[in-house]
Order: C-alpha cells, then sequence, then structure tokens
C-alpha cells in the first residue's frame, strides 16, 4: 500500500488534519505556493505527516514537517514512500 502521495489525497489531509479546504487544481496547478498562503503552519504539517505514516504504515522523511510548499512536500513523502516499498 506505498502508492505515490496525489495532490487530492494531500487537500483531503490538510482538510481532516489542520482543518483547511484547499482545491486540489489550486495545489496541483502551483506546487510551489507556500502552504502558509493556505493558511497551513508547521504544525497543521506535523499532523499530515502523523497521518500519513498511521495510514501508511511507514515512516515519512524527518524534513517533511519542514517543507515550505506542496511540491516539496510530496517530493518527499513520495521518496519515502518509494523507500518503503
Amino acid at each position: 500500500m506505498s502508492k505515490e502521495l496525489t495532490y487530492g489525497e494531500l487537500a483531503a489531509l490538510m482538510k481532516s488534519s489542520a482543518g483547511i479546504t484547499v482545491d486540489v487544481a489550486l495545489l496541483t496547478g502551483h506546487p510551489e505556493t507556500p502552504f502558509a498562503e493556505y493558511g497551513l503552519d508547521s504544525l497543521g504539517l506535523l499532523g499530515i505527516v502523523g497521518a500519513l505514516e498511521n495510514d501508511r504504515g511507514i515512516p515519512i522523511a524527518g524534513d517533511a514537517d519542514s517543507c515550505k510548499t506542496p511540491g516539496a512536500f510530496m517530493d518527499v513523502v513520495n521518496s519515502s514512500l518509494k523507500a518503503g516499498v
């Protein structure tokens, strides 16, 4: 179950873990927009990392919670998921 994280899943995690509703098309089309512009802070990102680790059953790289943009976060998370296969 280590398939790559999608922007749709990230948007759902932002909603469930941090209470932030984000349009998937916005995330997909502008992956370098800072999380701060969506209202997501480092604590919210930490919650998303925790939810992912619980859901996927593998640790996510330690620097995932310090990513500043969705694109950077997706790169780190998907690298961790591939390594955990």
